[in-house]
């Protein structure tokens, strides 16, 4: 097989428009927590929640790049990768990178945690939500508190996703950013090019999530 180099399709337009709308969103909410506008950040919050409800459906039935089985290694797999990171090499991979999919997820995780314990915080303020008063004020308590923490940590943690974005750029040579942009890569024939899901499926998926958000929301 030839190893002549051609452009590839590896984030499709689903995981790139759910991408930049999260990063967007979570931009808003810090914008508006700080101005004090908790209508506007409850409202963002709910869009987050379905988007990340979204990408994680997208994890286990979207394209092959998207999918948890097919970016997150075994960890020593991450560890090896991060042994080699200031080695200048040129990107021959399709999605992820192994610490790349931990990261990925590690965020979503923490992305998770915030609007969940923030719907319920919104809710127990305006006294709304059956589960609001179903639970004990201690754990109320420990929800209102963890909001505050996993807000401190997710920061953390975008901001060494921004700063690994550019040290792969400056030190390894590869530019992390424009395929999530552009969607492509340039890779060699003898990487075989990723399996991408419709965009029918996409739509059905995420009108799912945006219905378990309401759901969610006015249950919290």
């Amino acid at each position: 097989m030839s190893d002549e180099a051609r452009v590839v399709l590896v984030w499709d337009v689903p995981i790139r428009l759910v991408h930049w709308l999260i990063a967007t969103l979570v931009a808003a909410a810090y914008a508006t927590w700080r101005l004090n506008w908790m209508v506007w950040h409850g409202r963002i919050g709910d869009a987050l929640l379905a988007l990340l409800l979204f990408r994680l459906l997208w994890g286990f039935f979207g394209g092959e790049t998207a999918r948890f089985s097919r970016f997150l290694t075994p960890p020593q797999a991450a560890v090896q990768h991060l042994r080699y990171v200031l080695l200048r090499e040129p990107d021959r991979q399709v999605g992820h990178n192994p610490a790349g999919g931990w990261m990925a997820l590690f965020l979503l995780a923490l992305l998770l945690a915030e609007t969940l314990s923030g719907l319920y915080v919104a809710n127990d303020i305006a006294d709304v939500g059956p589960l609001t008063a179903m639970i004990p004020a201690g754990v109320a308590d420990a929800i209102e508190a963890s909001h505050a923490i996993v807000w401190e940590v997710l920061l953390a943690a975008i901001l060494l996703h921004v700063l690994a974005i550019f040290g792969y750029a400056a030190v390894k040579g590869q530019n992390l950013l424009l395929p999530m942009i552009t969607g492509t890569k340039v890779l060699p024939e003898s990487v075989p090019a990723p399996r991408i899901a419709s965009p029918t499926r996409a739509a059905v998926l995420f009108a799912g999530s945006a219905a378990a958000a309401v759901i969610l929301a006015n249950l919290m």
